[in-house]
């Protein structure tokens, strides 16, 4: 109970002190408020309506010329308003050119990244084909020194039994004389 009767308090302080200083930036409806209260009193403090009409004071004279004055302020302010509206139209307009230039930027930098890319794998490709075919030439390099061996050897081997073959002959010669 005591914390609501503080609360309570509080607000009602809060709203003495607003309602006591002025505000530090008036909106316009803040001002014809004020105007129109200040209107009502002269500078004795008396109310105006309570004053006879033939006397026309300061306020009165001013009264007469705040319509206009208030119309030329809120002319102003819409030109104000529409001033601003036009720069925030213009400013959107160019930043959303801005956009469209960046993002046509950035789908070209796309385009040149995978070409770029691209290119990167046609070169792994055709370094892995040329290790394959390092590879491949390196094993049939060792297969064609293989078969040269063979080659040798079977040409050894021809002579040898070329040989052997006229040895053969001279000895089936020799033991056919012996035997006769």
């Amino acid at each position: 109970m005591s914390s609501y009767y503080s609360r309570t308090k509080d607000l009602t302080r809060t709203r003495k002190s607003l309602s006591d200083s002025p505000p530090s930036s008036p909106s316009p409806t803040d001002k014809n408020y004020r105007h129109d209260r200040l209107s009502r009193y002269d500078s004795t403090g008396e109310n105006a309506a309570d004053k006879p009409l033939g006397r026309t004071s300061s306020y009165t004279r001013r009264e007469t010329r705040m319509p206009t004055l208030n119309r030329q302020e809120q002319d102003s302010t819409t030109k104000d308003y529409k001033k601003m509206y036009t720069e925030a139209l213009h400013e959107n307009e160019r930043l959303k050119s801005r956009l469209h230039d960046s993002k046509q930027e950035l789908a070209k930098i796309r385009s040149q990244l995978e070409k770029v890319t691209q290119r990167q794998d046609r070169m792994s490709e055709r370094s892995s084909v040329l290790e394959s075919e390092k590879r491949e030439k390196q094993a049939l390099e060792k297969r064609v020194s293989d078969m040269e061996e063979e080659i040798k050897i079977l040409t050894e081997l021809k002579s040898d039994n070329q040989r052997l073959k006229d040895e053969n002959g001279a000895l089936i010669r020799v033991i056919s004389k012996l035997s006769k």
